[in-house]
């Protein structure tokens, strides 16, 4: 193997497997934290006043650029010096933009919690969605979980590794931006209806491919490829462009139905139903989720790497 592919593969599988031995870590500074305050800045100074979705866009076009093209010239340097502190740098940038570990062991969590108590359920769940969670009956927020980690198994995996094969280093931190804004400002609600109107945008065609890529690797591990009609009927219904995919993958798999209406800051929000069979959620059913994440997350490692080898020679700047 030539050592091009290695110094893209070798960062990949450590940076994937300090994510399953770490998580999360509290006491470790992530990276995000920080390009949050970055947006908190920019929303605080210029989401007021007139021509909001303008400043959201110019907001959103310097945050992004800003991300790539300074992780560009770090990367570019940092191998120039030393192909070991290149690898070093790119492993760990790999670990922070992934969310496997941590994903899992939360909604893991939520269904530990409910088998407490629905309060420890509901205060469980509340920290994994947007949604009011106070008003949540056991059943909803078993779903909330469940659709959460579909939902997140594209934005908090799929995703980055599909741009780190796409544009190494500087594409995963760039959509870890993109995600991190749709996140903070992205809503419909009054106060981000205009300056979060690009970032919601953005964050829609940043994860087109790698939703239904995602929904794809999920019915691939299942072993019923059947499935596959289930989720080109139901993957549109969502009130998201890309959130629906994955959902219907895991609604497919578990034979169950996701969606209807939730709360959002106050405000009820009215979702598509996802299938057709409304049953009750057990504790089965979070263990066959949580299989299917990491099997899909395998599949998409091992395509990666067969592709970064076989494409020696044409890959981007890590």
């Amino acid at each position: 193997m030539e050592l091009q592919s290695l110094c893209v593969i070798l960062p990949l599988l450590a940076g994937v497997a300090l994510d399953k031995l770490l998580g999360d870590p509290m006491w470790l500074p992530h990276p995000v934290v920080g390009f949050g305050r970055m947006i908190r800045f920019f929303e605080h100074s210029w989401n007021r006043g007139g021509n909001r979705r303008f400043k959201g866009a110019v907001a959103v076009l310097l945050l992004v650029a800003g991300v790539f093209l300074v992780s560009y010239f770090v990367m570019k340097y940092a191998f120039a010096y030393s192909s070991w502190l290149g690898g070093i740098i790119s492993a760990t940038a790999v670990f922070f933009c992934l969310a496997g570990k941590t994903l899992i062991d939360e909604v893991r969590m939520v269904f530990d919690a409910m088998e407490v108590s629905l309060e420890k359920g509901r205060l469980q769940v509340s920290r994994i969605v947007g949604r009011d969670t106070k008003e949540l009956d056991g059943q909803e927020v078993r779903a909330a979980a469940l659709e959460t980690l579909a939902e997140n198994l594209s934005d908090g995996v799929i995703a980055p590794l599909f741009w780190y094969l796409l544009l190494g280093v500087p594409g995963m931190l760039t959509y870890k931006m993109i995600n991190t804004l749709d996140s903070m400002i992205g809503y419909k609600n009054e106060r981000y209806r205009l300056f979060g109107f690009c970032a919601a945008k953005l964050d829609d065609a940043a994860n087109y491919i790698p939703a239904r890529l995602t929904a794809l690797l999920m019915v691939a591990v299942s072993g019923h490829p059947s499935l596959l009609k289930f989720v080109l009927r139901y993957g549109r219904e969502h009130a998201s462009p890309n959130s629906g995919y994955p959902e219907a993958a895991l609604a497919g798999i578990l034979n169950c139905r996701f969606g209807g209406p939730h709360n959002y800051f106050g405000e009820l929000v009215y979702k598509p139903f996802i299938g057709s069979n409304e049953r009750t959620f057990e504790r089965r059913d979070a263990d066959v989720a949580i299989r299917i994440n990491r099997y899909a997350e395998l599949l998409m490692i091992i395509i990666m790497v067969a592709a970064i080898y076989m494409s020696c020679g044409y890959l981007p700047l890590r």
